[in-house]
């Protein structure tokens, strides 16, 4: 014989017949039911007041909310963008608000909302996906100057309250520390000014491995700024760690914290000092202090200076035959066919190649980076290329 089942409101209803008719006392009932008295008497009440169908779940949904958008301003929506099918929020918000008066007016998001909700309005355009390219992990360093590792440590204040924000440049295979340089600030001429300077003096290398922030990296087309646009012409290859991995750098974190316990933290009263400062614990460090990770040599001993000299002229990419060249203007635009596509303000003031792949379609790099993909088709930017790195 199968067991008997029975629904909440068949429950609800059987409850409130035995209260009706006495036969045991509310406190057993609720105990067989598994609810409260507060629960029983609230269902009897229903019961009386709208028999059955007092029984049924309620909606949860409040009664009243509020900063809802009232129904005579969603009326008044629909007739307006009716009459002005090509207006956008704003204007239909500013003509409503001439017509009906500013006081309730419904906010430019809430009428954009509406309008997508009704499907009156498709949103802005969404600019489609280009190449997806896959950076390689991190390497070992196997030799001197195959790797040099940048960063900017936490900036702090000197005794005279000056701001500074040390520039750190280690070389990874020999713990060389090649500069710490004490700047103002972290932007990008002032720290391309003090590449330079250590270019001269030690030589270009391979590589430089950075974190993703400015001044190094950015959010634009494969992560380059300025800045590491520039290493890119001087044919270093940037590395950019991978994102919440800060152990790819490792060393140059212990570096910091070194530099911080023995000289940031009691610095001296003005900035000229403490560069001097800087540079003479530096002096210790490269000429004195053994490493482990050395076989407990000092990094003096490891480091050779690189052979790679800074180039007095940088010249512009040259590219294939086969490939068209733009230059790249003042707004990280080029021309293409007379309609300006923005590719990236890294690039600006040189050329970018543009590689055919089909029929209308381009691939765009600046010198070997692969920047994303132009389509005659299309208007506005380009399909910018996803980097991502290696899992």
């Amino acid at each position: 014989m199968p067991w008997k089942t029975t629904n909440k409101e068949e429950q609800r209803y059987e409850l409130v017949r035995q209260m009706r008719s006495d036969v045991a006392p509310v406190s057993e009932l609720c105990r067989e039911f598994r609810i409260s008295r507060q629960t029983a008497y609230r269902w009897r009440r229903r019961f009386q007041a709208k028999r059955l169908a007092g029984l049924k779940d309620r909606s949860h949904r409040p009664a009243r909310v509020f900063g809802r958008t009232g129904r005579l301003w969603l009326d008044r929506l629909r007739r307006l963008r009716k009459k002005r099918p090509t207006w956008g929020a704003r204007k239909l918000r500013h003509r409503l608000g001439q017509r009906f008066g500013r006081t309730g007016v419904p906010a430019v998001a809430t009428l954009s909302r509406w309008l997508k909700r009704w499907g009156l309005a498709s949103g802005g355009r969404r600019r489609k996906p280009g190449p997806v390219v896959i950076r390689r992990a991190v390497r070992v360093s196997r030799h001197c100057n195959e790797v040099w590792t940048v960063d900017f440590k936490g900036w702090y204040r000197t005794g005279d309250g000056t701001r500074v924000d040390p520039l750190t440049v280690r070389d990874l295979h020999s713990r060389y520390g090649l500069k710490i340089g004490l700047l103002a600030s972290q932007s990008v001429a002032s720290t391309q000014r003090e590449m330079a300077r250590i270019f001269r003096q030690h030589g270009l290398p391979e590589r430089i491995r950075c974190d993703n922030g400015p001044p190094f990296g950015g959010g634009g087309p494969t992560g380059l700024t300025r800045l590491s646009a520039w290493w890119v012409k001087l044919g270093i290859k940037v590395e950019f760690m991978t994102p919440g991995r800060p152990c790819e750098n490792g060393a140059h974190e212990q570096f910091h914290r070194v530099y911080k316990a023995e000289v940031a933290r009691y610095p001296v009263k003005d900035l000229t000092g403490q560069q001097r400062r800087s540079t003479e614990w530096l002096h210790d460090y490269n000429h004195e202090r053994p490493h482990e990770a050395l076989g407990m040599k000092v990094p003096a001993q490891c480091y050779r200076k690189s052979p790679r000299q800074l180039p007095t002229r940088i010249t512009p990419w040259i590219y294939a035959r086969t490939w068209e060249r733009r230059w790249v203007k003042g707004n990280g635009e080029i021309s293409w066919h007379g309609i300006r596509r923005f590719v990236g303000e890294a690039f600006v003031r040189d050329y970018v190649g543009l590689k055919p792949v089909r029929r209308g379609v381009w691939e765009v790099y600046f010198g070997p980076v692969l920047v994303g993909e132009l389509r005659e088709d299309e208007s506005g930017g380009i399909r910018l290329a996803k980097y991502r790195h290696q899992k």
